[in-house]
């Protein structure tokens, strides 16, 4: 089982082109599984049954597992047996019914558009810093980036004059999103006033990333949340907000104004169209806050 657990990632990797950190959470939980499968004495493919995938997630349960987590597993799973069909090393696949535990719907947070205003207006823009950290936050908003597509953007993928940028998304998957004009703004002060001078810290840096840190090296993902955290305070924000919350922003703010919602879709590069409609869940429950607020009875 050992050994089909590696053709399996090689097979993820080269032929699904899964994402690094995916890979890794799936070597975890199928590395789980097997172990969990050898104490029941199941040593080959062919003598798993839907009855030990069932126990396995009953297993999961009373470790505690959260929901989303036994969820995330339940798709390794499929992926794994699935590939064993494929590559017929198993007759059968006893993952094709298996359930994942139904999951209560979290609205993500959202930012307000004057607590957007707030943020980007208390960055002080007198120093390259500042400069660099309001570029990352209007971009972060103005586009729907993930932090992962901020931190890896570079010179070339801005398409400035076209009013577009290139973001590579999950998967390896790139994408164009319009950028608008405070943004683009932004990002255009910062290349040509600060950047130059983050890179002169950093001798013969020329990798292209967009995103320094005052060492000169790429920015990190925590090095965003701080960013983050900073400017927020200084804004008198006392929501607790991620990276991701400007993404979720970016998309509420376009549906509450209308926006198609595959046009959405396409601009956060999500591959499945049920994941963009958490907006429009969002969106609803924006509506009827209208109504509550503003009709005779509401």
């Amino acid at each position: 089982m050992d050994s089909l657990v590696k053709d399996f990632l090689i097979y993820a990797q080269v032929e699904r082109n899964l994402a690094p950190n995916t890979l890794t959470a799936y070597k975890r939980d199928i590395e789980r599984y097997v172990t969990f499968l050898k104490e029941q004495d199941i040593t080959e493919p062919n003598a798993i049954r839907q009855k030990h995938l069932r126990a396995f997630s009953r297993w999961l349960g009373d470790m505690g597992l959260a929901p989303a987590s036994i969820s995330r597993m339940h798709s390794a799973l499929r992926r794994f047996h699935r590939f064993l069909v494929i590559e017929k090393l198993a007759d059968r696949d006893p993952a094709i019914f298996l359930e994942s535990p139904k999951m209560p719907r979290r609205l993500p947070k959202v930012l307000e558009v004057s607590e957007i205003n707030a943020i980007l207006e208390a960055v002080d823009i007198g120093n390259p810093l500042g400069l660099r950290d309001r570029s990352m936050l209007s971009m972060l908003y103005a586009c729907g980036l993930r932090v992962s597509e901020l931190i890896t953007l570079r010179l070339t993928d801005l398409l400035l004059e076209h009013g577009m940028i290139r973001a590579l998304g999950k998967g390896e998957k790139e994408r164009l999103v319009p950028i608008g004009k405070q943004a683009r703004d932004d990002v255009h002060v910062y290349i040509q006033t600060a950047r130059p001078l983050l890179t002169r810290r950093k001798k013969a840096y020329s990798e292209g990333e967009i995103y320094l840190n005052n060492r000169g090296w790429p920015i990190s993902r925590m090095g965003v949340w701080n960013i983050i955290q900073r400017w927020k305070n200084e804004a008198g924000i006392t929501k607790e907000i991620s990276p991701h919350t400007f993404r979720h922003s970016f998309a509420t703010h376009l549906i509450e104004g209308g926006a198609d919602l595959r046009a959405v879709q396409e601009m956060l590069g999500h591959a499945d169209i049920s994941t963009t409609q958490l907006y429009t869940h969002l969106d609803t429950e924006y509506l009827k806050q209208v109504h509550h607020q503003f009709h005779p009875r509401g």
